[in-house]
């Protein structure tokens, strides 16, 4: 009661949350799996900060009309979200949206 007479409720709401973040597990299995997850939290943000920026330079070289570079990097970035798609990093639907739509403009860029 203390927490709530000093604290307006939007802030109590973020002070629990950090302190159920900060507390350890007890068991050894625990304290593993933890560490498993923190690890393939940083694995996944990675791959997935990579994917961005490939999607961002795409669009970049569609809007200047490089058709042909455009194309290669369409090609990669497929490739790129295939693999995230197997080691489950993006949804099977995610990645096919992402596909669909980058191909559909490398694909008006080329005709056009």
């Amino acid at each position: 009661m203390a927490n709530s007479a000093i604290l307006p409720a939007s802030q109590l709401a973020t002070a629990n949350i950090t302190r159920s973040k900060k507390t350890m597990p007890n068991l050894a299995n625990a304290k593993k799996a933890l560490r498993q997850s923190d690890k393939r939290a940083q694995r996944n943000k990675i791959v997935r900060a990579e994917i961005h920026s490939m999607r961002v330079k795409l669009r970049k070289m569609i809007d200047a009309g490089n058709a042909k570079e455009a194309q290669t990097v369409a090609q990669v970035i497929c490739k790129k979200l295939d693999k995230a798609e197997q080691k489950k990093v993006y949804k099977k639907n995610t990645v096919a949206r992402y596909k669909s739509r980058l191909m559909k403009k490398v694909n008006a860029i080329t005709k056009g």
